[in-house]
């Protein structure tokens, strides 16, 4: 009987530093995140095959950074040289790269700031964060 309850205890336990452990990017907000898109929509679409000033994000997860067919010889040298160094976006990647993306992509390839075509300075709020990476992946395709 005592050993029931350790083991009972034991994988109590277990789920509970897994749940403190893991990421919270699904909890975010794809209502809000669309208003935070906002900020993006004026070069970034997310409409699939939609052409826009930057590349398209409408699946952009699980790919390799600067890799995007249509949008290949527009990326930076910096861009690209992160997905050659194995920059692939995930979840943690991307709220990551868009909480400041010069600095974030910068330490990937190895300079304090990357030289990127975005000008953009970032996500400040992790809320915006998590609520965009939730956007996104509600229309992701």
């Amino acid at each position: 009987m005592k050993f029931v309850r350790f083991a009972m205890l034991a994988i109590g336990l277990t789920f509970a530093a897994g749940s403190v452990t893991a990421p919270a990017y699904a909890a975010g907000d794809a209502d809000k995140g669309k208003k935070v898109f906002a900020k993006c929509k004026a070069c970034h679409q997310v409409v699939p095959g939609k052409k826009g000033l930057g590349p398209n994000l409408s699946s952009f997860l699980g790919r390799k950074a600067g890799t995007l067919d249509d949008y290949a010889k527009k990326y930076s040298a910096d861009m690209k040289a992160a997905g050659e160094k194995g920059l692939v976006w995930d979840d943690k990647t991307f709220v990551d790269y868009i909480a400041d993306p010069k600095a974030y992509l910068g330490s990937k390839i190895g300079k304090k700031k990357a030289k990127t075509k975005m000008a953009f300075n970032g996500l400040k709020k992790a809320d915006d964060r998590e609520n965009l990476l939730a956007y996104l992946k509600s229309v992701a395709k």
